[in-house]
């Protein structure tokens, strides 16, 4: 299983200024520390024949600047400013493919449950990150299971906000399915119906339909998971969004993961339980297929999904085992 590969070197931007890795330092007594109030985001840039890319960056932000409004947080960059500084990062770190994590934070100032005193901060970190879960399980699938933990209740923590709070239940679906052997585990919401993964939608196929759980399933609002939607739709397959039990997916033909970090990457077990034949399936391929040779410039950017970094300067195209990770 792939862990991000921290550089220790390179530069962080940090409140409007560029900072070596090893000084991009918070307080102790930092808000965010103690009581989680943060909101952040995970993009990707890819390296394409082109140049490097980012993948879908205009709407990783609006994400960003929703929670942070669920969260009474407002940010002191507006939104061209952190697009510019997202882009500043990249350049100044010379990335060519790379993992982008901006957050934005209650700093230092007082402590206690009121956050409003504590100023708010942001700052953007890139990294190289490559498969989320191994290479290999993008074409031989993973192992999961449905986890004890479930993901909130409604109106108790707000799961339209990538807020850190809310990853505290990730981190507990994701422990718990690594000490007992699998990949990752699956969330059901307090109804009992499917969610999602610990940082990651869900998607499963029977008799050639793709079905997703919905927005009021206690998930968040996917950018993969509504990129996946759309070129679904346009490849002919039929996607239906709706509340779905737990047993659909023991006798589902096909089952794959959705996000940023995983891409897509196929699910061949649930409870021991194999998906359709154990690895997988044609209708997961053709997604995942269709989604890696547009982030990876091999078919037109037909969704204006793609933003370059360095224009006038692309970079050398590739070769196709470099590109291609299907």
């Amino acid at each position: 299983m792939a862990s991000p590969a921290f550089p220790g070197t390179g530069k962080i931007w940090m409140n409007g200024s560029l900072v070596d890795w090893a000084d991009a330092k918070i307080h102790v007594a930092s808000h965010v520390v103690h009581y989680g109030s943060g909101v952040f985001e995970g993009a990707r840039a890819y390296n394409t024949p082109r140049g490097t890319a980012c993948f879908r960056l205009d709407a990783h932000l609006r994400r960003l600047f929703d929670s942070a409004r669920i969260y009474r947080m407002e940010p002191r960059d507006s939104y061209a400013e952190l697009h510019d500084a997202v882009m500043q990062t990249i350049q100044a770190n010379e990335m060519k493919a790379c993992y982008i994590r901006p957050i934005v934070y209650r700093g230092y100032h007082t402590l206690g449950v009121n956050p409003f005193p504590c100023p708010v901060d942001t700052a953007i970190l890139v990294w190289e990150w490559g498969a989320y879960l191994g290479q290999d399980a993008l074409t031989n699938g993973v192992d999961v299971r449905i986890s004890s933990w479930a993901r909130s209740a409604p109106n108790t923590f707000p799961t339209l906000a990538k807020t850190s709070a809310n990853y505290a239940n990730s981190s507990l679906i994701k422990m718990e399915a690594l000490a007992e052997g699998y990949s990752e585990g699956i969330a059901l919401d307090t109804f009992g119906y499917l969610s999602e993964g610990s940082g990651q939608n869900l998607f499963l196929v029977r008799d050639n339909m793709l079905y997703t759980p919905p927005l009021t399933a206690s998930i968040l609002p996917g950018i993969t998971r509504n990129s996946v939607i759309t070129m679904a739709k346009d490849l002919g397959i039929k996607v239906r969004e709706e509340m779905l039990p737990r047993e659909l997916l023991y006798i589902a033909d096909e089952a794959f993961f959705a996000g940023t970090a995983v891409e897509i990457t196929p699910i061949r077990s649930v409870d021991k339980i194999a998906i359709g034949k154990g690895r997988r399936g044609p209708i997961t391929e053709a997604v995942q297929t269709a989604f890696f040779d547009l982030i990876n410039g091999k078919t037109p950017d037909r969704y204006g999904w793609l933003e370059y970094v360095y224009p006038g300067e692309p970079h050398s195209a590739v070769p196709a085992s470099e590109t291609v990770r299907v």
